[in-house]
């Protein structure tokens, strides 16, 4: 196992880290972790370097931190760095995140948590956790030694993530990044501005949920032409681990096999690495990909504010996500979770100011109504 230095945190990850949000479940139910297959995995991981494990109070139904905390709590917690996070969405009053925390000590059966996150922070969430204390709350819980090491998830644009990057002194961020999402969310330049700050980068979603590993033939045939042979998974995990900003990258792993294989990649996985062979195959794939977008849409968002409050720029990218990879299910459930009812394309009226502002002269309206069919499931 490789490892690199987390930055602000005095601490050896492996570039591999361990996702628990899909542990192998039983007869599919996702409260239901199956204990027996699930530690072994985790066994096997720690005994093959991956040191950095990633749970959640939402994960598996509420049900990941307290697995996770029993399987450490057999004489593996001394061995691992352990991060969870503040699920914000629950969060109503400053004691709200005391409460949270104290509850995931105990369920993760520690008496502190090495590297915790604000979940999945939004300009909407940054906002209301500094005015509901989140600074003294931050302060209070490492200086009592809850907590070692704190940092965010992202999810949202360029810009608020610069902003909440320079808005307090974190030690590290979680963002999604992949060799197709350059451009997305934080992106490249997110992953590249927090490095110069000095602030430590994990990554999530280094295969697309799956995605960019179920690939069609087209893909495929590229994938075999490149000099060096890899899978699919392979191809994502090193674009990543070539970049030298990254710190680590988590995996949710589902069976043994994959803990098996994932760690085998991450034997070469080394910064600055990928060829010139190696980036003109990621590049043809990427080309076959984004020919594949049903609007293009740059995300410049002249269109916006809509009047009615529709977040166009959002809707297009579950639709070109649904289009491009072939999964409207994955996609669909993406655009419910991100995109709250209140910014749903359903909610367009047609005024057409949007088409007014577009300077790649799109249909906006007609392609909000394929929004509505393909990700809303209206007719």
């Amino acid at each position: 196992m490789l490892y690199r230095k987390f930055g602000n945190a005095d601490e050896k990850v492996s570039i591999l880290g361990f996702g628990c949000m899909r542990l192998p479940v039983i007869d599919g139910k996702e409260d239901q972790i199956d204990e027996e297959k699930a530690t072994r995995m985790i066994e096997f991981a720690i005994e093959n370097g991956v040191n950095y494990f990633d749970t959640a109070y939402p994960y598996h139904a509420g049900m990941s931190e307290p697995f996770v905390g029993k399987v450490l709590a057999n004489g593996l917690r001394d061995k691992v760095l352990l991060a969870t996070k503040l699920p914000l969405w629950l969060v109503q009053t400053r004691e709200d995140m005391d409460r949270f925390l104290e509850e995931q000590l105990e369920r993760l059966q520690t008496d502190h948590i090495d590297f915790y996150l604000m979940h999945g922070f939004t300009r909407g969430y940054w906002n209301r956790m500094r005015e509901l204390g989140m600074f003294e709350f931050i302060e209070s819980a490492i200086s009592s030694g809850k907590i070692k090491y704190i940092g965010f998830s992202f999810h949202d644009d360029i810009t608020v993530f610069k902003e909440i990057i320079d808005g307090y002194d974190w030690d590290f961020c979680m963002i999604q990044y992949n060799f197709m999402d350059e451009d997305y969310q934080a992106g490249k330049q997110g992953l590249q501005y927090a490095a110069q700050k000095g602030i430590d980068v994990a990554i999530m979603e280094p295969l697309r949920g799956g995605n960019l590993v179920q690939v069609p033939e087209t893909v495929q045939r590229i994938w075999d032409s490149a000099e060096i042979k890899r899978t699919p998974a392979n191809w994502c995990f090193q674009y990543l681990w070539d970049q030298p900003e990254i710190s680590i990258v988590l995996s949710g792993m589902s069976t043994l096999e994959q803990v098996e294989q994932n760690i085998a990649y991450a034997e070469k996985g080394e910064a600055n690495s990928l060829t010139d062979n190696d980036k003109e195959v990621l590049q043809k794939v990427r080309k076959f990909y984004n020919e594949k977008m049903e609007v293009n849409c740059t995300n410049c968002k002249y269109c916006m504010p809509c009047p009615t409050g529709v977040n166009i720029p959002a809707a297009f990218t579950y639709l070109n996500s649904a289009s491009m990879y072939g999964n409207v299910e994955k996609a669909s459930f993406q655009y419910g979770l991100f995109v709250p009812p209140e910014e749903a394309a359903s909610r367009c009226t047609e005024c057409g100011l949007c088409e007014e502002h577009c300077p790649q002269h799109i249909q906006i309206r007609e392609i909000l109504k394929r929004v509505v069919e393909v990700l809303e499931g209206n007719d």
